[in-house]
């Protein structure tokens, strides 16, 4: 997250550097469009210039952190019309000082039809007999002043805008890091919630297998320890192949199969030749376990299905389970991070690319999920 800051604050100042590099070269490029360069007037232009550079400096480094972005408004209107008066002030006088405006030339002489007229130049005196119109008078200290005071709100504007934006932009980056680190923390309690009362009733039935069939037991230890092992250091790092995503499912059926009588019927269609690709962790086991939580009754027939599929660019997973009278509705039956955090994590993870369906009625309850795949790993978090 610090680099990104970082990287928003030299884009920010390479932006800043620009701009002003070319502002300050327009009074040269000015003069160049001449033969000769008049220094003085190019060096009043960089005074006044340096002038606005300054109460850029101040409004973007100083007023802007300092009060509005603590939205202490008053405060910043005051300050910032006190830098501008303050700075337009000092730099009107020195400019009179060191780069005083030329005296104007008598208004060009006209010679007659068809002939240019003639122009006069500061200090040539005009021919015998020539009246001219009143000379325009050179602008007033006043009106100076009114310019640079008009100019200056325009860069405090500008500058403004720029540093708010730079502001929202680290701001969005540190929201989203944020996110990203709560996803992980709810993925992390996610894997270490897969249900306990889930793993507590397994170790009742190992416990009753123990005497019926003790080869039965040993498989299921095994199994439970697959789960543990994917749980506590396949996912630590939040990314998992697809085929550690499966061999998790798989066992956590067979662990679940103990727990229901032969009217249960779970079907798991997968192909061999699906792509190993790498995905998020724990993706698919909160649909699972809803779908036998919420899908198995012990009087009726149930059933609980998942297929799984790649197509194209994307893997699509289809779960869908049975549905009883007491079966709750959509909105009520997903526990862990709930229905809410799930959507939210499929965003943070997949942007607008992945698709989530959820159709009920009275029987059935099926949940569809497409994730995109990226050059054959999935997104990273």
């Amino acid at each position: 997250m610090r680099d990104k800051i970082l990287n928003i604050r030299i884009i920010e100042l390479f932006v800043f550097f620009v701009i002003w590099m070319v502002v300050f070269s327009v009074p040269f490029f000015n003069q160049r469009i001449s033969n000769e360069i008049d220094w003085s007037k190019v060096i009043g232009q960089w005074i006044t210039m340096i002038s606005f550079l300054i109460i850029f400096l101040l409004n973007t480094t100083v007023l802007v952190p300092k009060f509005l972005f603590r939205k202490k408004y008053s405060y910043y209107i005051i300050s910032a019309f006190l830098v501008i008066i303050l700075v337009v002030g000092i730099t009107v006088s020195l400019r009179q000082i060191i780069a005083p405006p030329q005296p104007l030339g008598m208004p060009p002489m006209d010679l007659g039809p068809g002939m240019p007229p003639m122009e006069l130049g500061p200090g040539m005196p005009p021919p015998m007999g020539y009246k001219p119109n009143a000379p325009p008078l050179p602008k007033s200290l006043f009106m100076i002043f009114i310019d640079n005071l008009i100019l200056s709100l325009l860069v405090v504007g500008v500058g403004t805008a720029v540093k708010m934006v730079s502001q929202w932009l680290d701001e969005e980056s540190r929201r989203k890091d944020l996110e990203k680190e709560q996803l992980k923390t709810e993925l992390a309690l996610l894997r270490h919630q897969v249900s306990p009362h889930f793993f507590m009733n397994t170790l009742n039935n190992i416990h009753a297998l123990i005497d019926i069939n003790a080869d039965d037991a040993k498989n299921t230890i095994i199994e439970l320890s697959t789960m543990m092992r994917y749980l506590l250091y396949d996912t630590a790092h939040g990314q998992t192949t697809l085929k550690k995503e499966i061999a998790f499912i798989e066992s956590f059926i067979a662990l679940m199969k103990l727990r229901f009588p032969g009217n249960v019927t779970v079907s798991l269609d997968i192909p061999d030749n699906i792509n190993d690709i790498e995905i998020p962790p724990m993706l698919f086991i909160s649909f699972l376990e809803n779908a036998f939580k919420h899908g198995v009754s012990y009087k009726a027939e149930s059933y609980v299905s998942l297929k799984m599929e790649q197509v194209g660019k994307q893997l699509k997973c289809n779960i869908t389970n049975s549905k009883h009278s007491q079966s709750e509705s959509v909105d009520e039956s997903y526990s862990g991070i709930g229905m809410a955090n799930i959507k939210k994590s499929l965003k943070l993870l997949f942007g607008n690319d992945y698709s989530l369906h959820i159709n009920e009625n009275e029987k059935e309850f099926e949940v569809q999920l497409t994730i995109p795949i990226y050059d054959n790993k999935m997104l990273s978090n």
